[in-house]
This record gives C-alpha cells, sequence and structure tokens, in this order.
C-alpha cells in the first residue's frame, strides 16, 4: 500500500503545505500527518475526498508508488488519463451468469437506477436484478440493459430498454458512437460520446435531442461505460423525412411564404389607393 508516500509526494509536488490539504478537505493537520506518517489509516469516504482533490483513482493511489512514475506517467495521471483507464488492470465488473455458466443480461429499470448507483459493485444488489439471454448476442462479451428515463435521445423513445456491452479499456471510446455512461453524480445516461481522455481526460457526452446543451464529465467521475448495441421498445419511433422529401417540403415552405409576403404586398397597395 502506497497512500501514505502518495500523498505526501504529491502535495510537495504541488506546492501545498499540510494547512492547504487539511482546511481544503476538512481534516485537522494533526489526522493528514498521521496519514501521511502511515500511523493512521483513512475510511472510504477519506480515500474519496484525497482522489477528488488530487484527481487521481483511489486505485492508483493506493497500489502504485507514485514516486517511482516518468513525468510523462505522472502528467497522464495528473490530466486524468490513469493506467486504470487504459485497462492495463482489470475493473472487477459484478454479474451473474445462468446454470450453464454463461453470462447473463441483467436489467436495470428506470424505478431501480437509484439503487444502481450504491449497488452496482454489490452481488447481493446485482443478483436482484431481472434477467434475460439474447441468443444473437456473443457469449464471450458481457451485456447489460438499462431502461431510459426522458426524451435527450429522440427518436430513441421514453422507457425503452437500451443494451450496452461493457467497455473494459476506455481507450476503445469511439468519438461520434452511442454509449450508457454510469457516473456517481449524474447516474446512468445515455449519449453520443467524444472521446478527449488523451487531451485533459474529459469525455463530452451529447444529447441526440438538439434541445439538450453537451456536458463534460471528467473520467475519475465515470465508474462504468457501455457500448450501445440496440435497444427495445413498444413505441415506434418518429419518422425521419428523405432527403428528397425534406427538399420538397422546404421548397413548397419557401413558396408558400412567398406567395404570403406577395399577398401582403398587394394589400398594403390598395391601402394606398384607397387613401
Amino acid at each position: 500500500m502506497h497512500f501514505a508516500s502518495n500523498i505526501k509526494f504529491l502535495r510537495k509536488r504541488r506546492g501545498r503545505t499540510q494547512d492547504d490539504v487539511a482546511v481544503a478537505l476538512n481534516l485537522k493537520r494533526s489526522t493528514l500527518s498521521g496519514y501521511e506518517n502511515g500511523v493512521a489509516q483513512p475510511g472510504i469516504e477519506v480515500l474519496v475526498s484525497f482522489s477528488r482533490y488530487f484527481n487521481i483513482s483511489i486505485d492508483t493511489m493506493l497500489k502504485i508508488d507514485m514516486s517511482k512514475l516518468s513525468e510523462s506517467q505522472l502528467g497522464e495521471l495528473e490530466r486524468g488519463y490513469d493506467a486504470y483507464v487504459r485497462g492495463s488492470n482489470l475493473r472487477v465488473l459484478t454479474t451473474t451468469v445462468s446454470e450453464e455458466n454463461q453470462e447473463n443480461i441483467e436489467l436495470v429499470p428506470e424505478k431501480a437506477k437509484a439503487g444502481y448507483t450504491t449497488g452496482y459493485a454489490d452481488p447481493e444488489y446485482i443478483g436482484e436484478l431481472p434477467r434475460f439471454r439474447l441468443p444473437f448476442l456473443s457469449d464471450k462479451r458481457k451485456y447489460r440493459t438499462f431502461q431510459l428515463k426522458g426524451d435527450s435521445m429522440l427518436p430513441i423513445p421514453d422507457g425503452a430498454w437500451v443494451t450496452g456491452e461493457f467497455v473494459q479499456d476506455w481507450r476503445e471510446i469511439l468519438n461520434g458512437k452511442a454509449y450508457v455512461v454510469f457516473t456517481i453524480n449524474d447516474g446512468i445516461v445515455f449519449k453520443i460520446v467524444e472521446n478527449n481522455l488523451k487531451n485533459d481526460g474529459r469525455l463530452v457526452l451529447y444529447s441526440l435531442n438538439p434541445v439538450y446543451e453537451p456536458y463534460e464529465v471528467h473520467i475519475n467521475e465515470v465508474k462504468e461505460i457501455w457500448k450501445f448495441v440496440n435497444y427495445i421498445s413498444s413505441e415506434i419511433p418518429e419518422p425521419v423525412l428523405p432527403e428528397k422529401q425534406l427538399i420538397q417540403a422546404v421548397a413548397a415552405m419557401k413558396n408558400d411564404l412567398e406567395r404570403i409576403k406577395a399577398k401582403i404586398g398587394k394589400d398594403i397597395t390598395d391601402v394606398k389607393e384607397v387613401n
């Protein structure tokens, strides 16, 4: 365990005093000193606070001696491009299997989403979720299905069930593709993703519905990412006009507008003549 040496190393690297860090994390200076000297062990809430403060994952702070990393490696960590993001250390995904030892597809209904934010790593919670199988999906990959809420991804309708493939290595996230992204702050969202991990350790999330503005999430906020595979819905999506029909519709609107403008102009002329 390298937590004690790492928080001291990170504090000095950033030019912070023990008082600075203690105040920022709402700790006593003596408590912080105890953590740095290894005579006191932090609880999970304190670990999360340190992780957010230094923008470094808990796994890295516990398991990697950061003082032995090169400057380029440290730079990657500080930009959020963690070794754990690259998949060099496997994420442990809690899952269920059938009697034939095949991966199930667990269903996460809308009413279960709140529980998922705390129970996603709990085998008992995951074991209580409904489950099923789709024979046309690979037995060698892990899938999970989440129920959508809202209209941000129209024409995929509210209440649709979106199935995603678990993404182990976040470097494989492709720009412009749809993913289910699970973060502690925002919960489960279904978005089109722009991958900026290499540049600044962030993902930009876009909705299909242009009413909703895109927003960024730092990779340290992300817990799981699932690549869109398919969706199931009892509703038929709104039709999309073919290009030719769309051009004709726009042309018709223009003609109507010209007729309206011409009529308005004639009416104004008639009024002037009467006066």
